[in-house]
This record gives structure tokens, C-alpha cells and sequence, in this order.
């Protein structure tokens, strides 16, 4: 099948690249220009493992390929995918559709044959009616479909989720559209992943609410961590216990310093937005999303505390800086919270991150970022261990104490384990679990 793929960002490549995958032709179109340029010439501007090899495969198919004319693009299409950025609003939170219901004009503009332009971008119930609406009345003369067909894509194992999807959400109305979308997804029928039809105010839903529900586990773990650290229990095991129980499971149980990332603050506040607006509030999801705010500042006041309530002229050493392993997404990434506080109350930082520092330093250009974890650590009064790389997941305590002033580790990922921390002479600090203090020389 023919597919335009409208936006390159993070949805929009990885959709494209995993479609052209599937044996399909895709053309991807963004209004960039330099951005179109260096896809050309193999250069990805996101970090996603195995995104670059899978591009490239596919240009050299001839079953991918990128372009600034979106005519172009769409003018032998069977499917149309809007993929742009549904930023949140300023003011009130909602995503912000502009770049959707233009993208829609544009594509009622260029059309002249029978096509399904398919929401992909995460939008609000009600987006798709409002997009078939612009459609009709540019072009009353062209039979055309409008379907949504969210994704579920978990940045750092995204190609895998495209591939291999727990299920395929489609919210379609009629029979030509439903089928169109059918042969879209066929190679996945191999592995009999559920495709789910529904109407496009459901598929909408859908979405929002299993980012929401997941964003409510996160933030439901590190409550009860709080509480954890209170009475003297392990969230860890607390975690394990509750999440062998399969009517809840264990994924998104892992306390921490909050969610960040692209979709969970987006999303939620979006969804808050969108139930106050139709007079169905959801006090959940408003509390969750209240949470998780002051949770991200709370983790800079846990560093404070452990430098004994001041770090004015101590060096704190970062490691890990975007809002989860395995890409350079700094979007709401909890550290955007905690660096700046430290740096306000007179810290020096010394932060490393394997894929996102030249993201970070977009944004927090007043600090020093260093070659490796341990560069990071040099001369250090405490490290703070904010994003769980591998790489940090087996550190040299012996070169960690050779390298700082205070041999002090802030864990905000439970990464290691208290008891062998004591044991290797290191006060260690996590989320959610008893403190094990280094015994005393001699």
C-alpha cells in the first residue's frame, strides 16, 4: 500500500520507518527543511535504538523516503497519517491541534482520489470528528474516510512496540475505511495481535486513557513509598507484592522522582483539561497530575537534606538527565526540576548523560557536563543518580570513593541495593526503603 506519513518527529519517523518495514511505500513529509535534508542523507535527529538501521534499509528498499512537498506525498496514498505535534496549551493545558487541523486543510487541498486520513498524533476526544468536518467542507466533491489509529510507543523500545503491539487501536466508520486500515496492519495479523474497531471519539479515548492509568500507577508507587519511608517498609517489596497479583501487574511500579517524558504530562493534563470542559471531571487524574509536579521539586529538597540542608558551594554530581533510559528526550524529564534547584541554592553540578546532553544543554547551558560518570564525580560532595542507564547500573564504588569528597549516593531509581552500599563504605540514599547506614572503621 501507498502511505504519507505528514510530520517526522518522534510518532511520525518511527511510524513511517516500521510501515515501510511492513513491505509498504511511505513518503514522510515535514514542512523542515533541514530536517528533511539530513533524513536524506541517514542523519536521524532523534535517539531510538535501531531507528538509524531501520531507515536505512528501507531508503535503499526504495519503500521509504522524505520530502517538503506534501502534494507530492499524498497524491497516490491509500492512507494519510497526521503526525504532528499536539503540544499542551499555555494557559489552560489542553494539546494545542493547530498543526492537526492544518495539516487537515493542506490535505483537503491536495487530494483528488479516495484516501483514509488517519489521526496518529495523540489528540482529544472529538478531534476526529473536527477533522472530517474541515475535510467535507473543502472538499465536498471527494469521497474521503477520516479514522484515529493511536499509538502505544514507549521511547527506547518503540520499534519493537510498532512490531510486536500488545494491540492495534482503530476508530473507524465505515467498511472501506476499516478495510483499508486492515491491509495496513496485515503483517501483524501473523502474530494475531488484536485489532481493536471502535468509533473515533472511543479509539481517541482510548489513548489518553492508558497513559493516564499508567501515569496513576507511577504516581500511586511513590505514595506509597512516602509512606514506605515513614513506617520502615521496602516500596521494592511492596511493589513485588502487590504486582504478582495479575489483575494489577508490576510494569510502572518503580518508585521514583515522577514521570516526565513526551506523553504522561501531556497527556494527563490534557485529559483533565477535556473532562472539566464537558462537565465530567475526573478528580484522579487532577490529583495525579498535582502529585507528580511537586514530586519532581521534593527530589531536589532530598538532595539538600542529605548535604545537610545546604549545598552553597558543594559540587553535586548528575547522573542521567533525560526522563528515561534509552533516548535523548528531555521533555519534562524530572531533572529539569532538580538541577535548576540545586544551582539556585548555590550548588556547582557536574552532570553526564549518555544520549542527552546536547538536549539538556538546550536547556540548562549553566552547568558543566563532563565526558563520563565518573568524570561527573570528580570532586563531588554527593552524587545523585536521576536516570537509570545500564551504564550506571554497575559502578566502580572503589573509583566512586577515589574520585569524590564524600563518598554519598542520592539514588532516586533504587538502582542499588542498600545493604551492599553500606558494605562498600558508601552512605546510599534510595526511594522508599530503609535506610542501611555505613558501619563504623575498626
Amino acid at each position: 500500500m501507498e502511505v504519507a506519513m505528514i510530520g517526522t518527529g518522534y510518532v511520525g519517523l518511527v511510524s513511517g520507518a516500521c510501515f515501510s518495514e511492513f513491505g509498504h511505500t511511505v513518503v514522510c513529509v515535514d514542512k523542515e527543511a533541514a530536517k528533511i535534508e539530513s533524513l536524506k542523507r541517514g542523519e536521524i535527529p532523534i535517539y531510538e535504538p535501531g531507528l538509524d538501521t531501520l531507515v536505512k534499509k528501507n531508503v535503499e528498499a526504495g519503500r521509504l523516503r522524505f520530502t517538503t512537498d506534501l502534494k507530492d506525498a499524498i497524491k497516490a496514498a491509500d492512507a494519510v497519517f497526521i503526525a504532528v505535534g499536539t503540544p499542551s496549551r499555555r494557559g489552560d493545558g489542553e494539546a494545542d491541534l493547530t498543526y492537526v487541523y492544518a495539516a487537515a486543510k493542506e490535505i483537503a487541498q491536495s487530494l483528488d482520489h479516495y484516501a483514509v486520513v488517519v489521526t496518529k498524533s495523540t489528540v482529544p476526544v472529538g478531534t476526529g470528528r473536527e477533522v472530517k468536518r474541515i475535510l467535507k467542507e473543502a472538499r465536498p466533491d471527494l469521497e474521503l474516510d477520516v479514522a484515529s489509529n493511536p499509538e502505544f510507543l514507549r521511547e527506547g523500545s518503540a520499534i519493537e512496540d510498532f512490531m510486536r503491539p500488545d494491540r492495534v487501536v482503530v476508530g473507524a466508520e465505515t467498511d472501506r475505511a476499516k478495510e483499508v486500515m486492515r491491509r495496513l496492519y496485515r503483517p501483524l495479523f501473523l502474530l494475531e495481535t488484536p485489532v481493536l474497531f471502535t468509533a473515533l471519539e472511543t479509539s481517541e479515548l482510548i489513548k489518553y486513557a492508558a497513559n493516564t492509568f499508567l501515569a496513576t500507577k507511577i504516581t500511586f508507587i511513590n505514595e506509597i513509598a512516602n509512606l514506605c519511608e515513614r513506617v520502615g517498609a521496602n516500596v521494592d517489596d511492596v511493589a513485588r507484592g502487590i504486582g504478582l497479583d495479575g489483575r494489577i501487574g508490576k510494569k510502572f511500579l518503580h518508585a521514583g522522582p515522577g514521570y516526565g517524558g513526551s506523553c504522561f504530562p501531556k497527556d494527563t493534563r490534557a485529559l483533565v483539561g477535556t473532562a472539566r470542559k464537558h462537565g465530567a471531571p475526573i478528580k484522579i487524574v487532577e490529583t495525579v497530575v498535582a502529585i507528580n509536579d511537586a514530586r519532581k521539586r521534593e527530589m531536589a529538597e532530598r538532595i539538600i537534606e542529605v548535604c545537610g540542608d545546604n549545598v552553597a558551594g558543594k559540587t553535586i554530581a548528575v547522573l542521567g538527565l533525560t526522563f528515561k533510559p534509552n533516548t535523548d528526550d528531555m521533555r519534562e524529564s524530572p531533572s529539569l526540576d532538580i538541577v535548576p534547584a540545586l544551582v539556585g541554592k548555590g550548588a556547582t553540578v557536574r552532570a553526564y548523560d549518555p544520549e542527552g546532553m546536547k538536549e539538556a544543554q538546550k536547556v540548562m547551558p549553566h552547568i558543566t557536563y563532563c565526558t563520563d560518570a565518573y568524570d561527573a564525580m570528580k570532586g563531588a560532595d554527593c552524587v545523585a543518580l536521576i536516570t537509570e542507564w545500564n551504564q550506571f547500573r554497575a559502578l566502580s564504588f572503589e573509583r566512586m570513593k577515589q574520585l569524590v569528597k564524600q563518598p554519598v549516593l542520592v539514588d532516586l531509581r533504587n538502582v542499588y541495593k542498600p545493604a551492599e552500599m553500606a558494605a562498600a563504605g558508601i552512605e546510599y540514599h534510595s526511594i522508599g526503603r530503609p535506610h542501611v547506614p555505613v558501619a563504623p572503621k575498626g
